[in-house]
């Protein structure tokens, strides 16, 4: 594998952000069209993984030279602001606390390099496979949903999930800077998110500046990087940003599926 570092740039940082930019300038680049062709994955199975910034090294070093990283206007490393919803007595969050197998979220998720915002339906239904359904929605919203919006949320779930008894309220922001690995070949990708925080107003967690949260998403079977990350000892983790951030916010309720993950990889916004 060819390494794109110029002569006269570091490979690695102080910071968390020019670490793991280090580490991206190990691939080659690939453009949104390019990506979206090959590997758009709306329907796939997640596997997530909380690791220090060091794995990911000896992860993106150990894939094969059909791995490439998303690269727009010279930039690989992406801002997302992400506003989830749910019902006033939680119905979503209590459903994943559950393990229902038909569960849901619903978020409207701002990209912030470019502005453009969606509102997106996410689904568990059969063999644990994830459906994604989004529209575009007003990034002047980012807060509030709509009857419109309310309808394309019900037809979303229509045949996978009940949708909510009632209107949906706005219960945690999380914000993130997302860098996106694709295998164009295997239809397999890998977000890489840092600086990761989860909350609402000043209440909240942020990821610890040594981690990155790692996201597998694949049709079919494991991935090469799946495959990988268990040859380096990881294992996937349960981990739901708007679940971790709801369990901040919110410590009269039950958390147990996320308790761990939280000790380990989090700490308060106000430390």
């Amino acid at each position: 594998m060819t390494a794109l570092v110029r002569p006269e740039e570091p490979l690695w940082g102080d910071g968390p952000d020019e670490q793991v930019a280090g580490v991206l300038r190990l691939l080659p680049p690939v453009d949104l069209a390019t990506l979206d062709a090959g590997a758009s994955l709306l329907t796939r199975v997640d596997r997530k993984y909380v690791v220090p910034v060091e794995t990911l090294r000896r992860l993106v070093v150990s894939l094969s030279d059909e791995w490439r990283v998303l690269e727009i206007d010279g930039r690989r490393q992406f801002g997302y602001a992400s506003t989830y919803f749910d019902t006033t007595d939680l119905l979503t969050y209590r459903a994943h606390l559950q393990r229902r197998r038909r569960r849901y979220k619903v978020r409207v998720r701002r990209y912030v390099d470019s502005d453009d915002c969606m509102l997106e339906v996410k689904s568990k239904g059969f063999r644990g496979l994830t459906v994604k359904k989004r529209t575009p929605h007003p990034v002047t919203r980012q807060a509030h949903l709509d009857s419109d919006d309310l309808a394309f949320v019900t037809t979303a779930l229509r045949d996978r999930a009940e949708p909510p008894p009632d209107t949906l309220h706005p219960v945690v922001v999380t914000d993130n800077r997302r860098a996106t690995l694709a295998s164009l070949h295997s239809r397999a990708r890998l977000t890489i998110d840092s600086r990761l925080s989860c909350g609402w107003e000043d209440a909240g967690i942020t990821l610890r500046a040594e981690y990155v949260v790692l996201e597998s998403k694949v049709q079919g079977n494991a991935s090469e990087a799946d495959r990988i990350l268990r040859t380096l000892g990881e294992r996937p983790v349960d981990i739901s940003k708007y679940c971790v951030g709801v369990a901040a916010i919110r410590p009269d309720l039950p958390n147990n599926p996320w308790r761990r993950t939280l000790r380990r990889y989090f700490e308060s916004l106000a430390s």
